[in-house]
């Protein structure tokens, strides 16, 4: 993995203008498309609890986001968008420095529930967090 993967600049312009709250974060868009959605998330001093890790909600956030636009991308003819019903993060290891990358694919793409698995990895593509969503379809 490259420190600094070179952004998509359409899928962050996306990811922006659908979750505002992306732009405040800083998360840029790495690749999207139906089979896989990649963002990163710089490391940041005011993004961190004590002992300049990354805040777990900053993570949270960035695995959010990700994952409802790869269930966005895997919505059945005719949905209007999804909405998060549940989400589970198990965090491995603190990112310190450098960039968490966000990798998102679906489990499982339904008439009413979209299932998205996310990764969360460091510069050294080491684990850092994984994530499993469940997304509602909307109508």
């Amino acid at each position: 993995m490259t420190d600094n993967p070179l952004p998509d600049h359409e899928g962050t312009a996306l990811f922006h203008r659908t979750m505002p709250f992306t732009a405040r974060l800083g998360v840029e868009v790495l690749a999207h498309g139906a089979d896989l959605v990649r963002s990163q998330l710089a490391w940041s001093a005011d993004l961190c609890t004590l002992g300049d890790a990354l805040h777990g909600g900053a993570l949270m956030s960035l695995a959010d986001a990700t994952a409802a636009v790869c269930a966005f991308l895997n919505l059945p003819e005719g949905a209007q968008g999804t909405t998060t019903v549940e989400s589970k993060t198990n965090f491995l290891r603190a990112v310190r420095s450098g960039y968490a990358v966000a990798t998102a694919r679906p489990l499982h793409a339904g008439r009413r529930f979209v299932v998205v698995e996310t990764e969360i990895r460091d510069n050294t593509d080491a684990l850092v967090a994984k994530t499993t969503q469940t997304q509602a379809v909307l109508p």
